[in-house]
């Protein structure tokens, strides 16, 4: 009788354990998918910039915004 107990306890440290493991996993690769975005923003903010400063280029060549005040027409 005193066996039960102790395999039952030893069962659920298992299930706690494997489920843990998993976790574990799971928090690994949201890290590193994490790590990919951040190394990934600054080269996409470069590119928004880029067609921010074309876009502004266009509008004045347009004439769609002062050339002297930057403002809209």
């Amino acid at each position: 009788m005193s066996d039960e107990p102790e395999n039952l306890t030893l069962r659920y440290l298992r299930n706690i354990d494997a489920k843990l493991d998993n976790l574990i996993e799971s928090v690994g690769q949201v890290s590193q998918r994490l790590n990919l975005v951040e190394h990934a923003l600054p080269i996409i903010q470069q590119r928004f910039d880029s067609l921010d400063k074309r876009l502004d280029r266009i509008e004045r060549r347009l004439g769609l915004v002062d050339a002297t005040t930057g403002e809209r027409a």
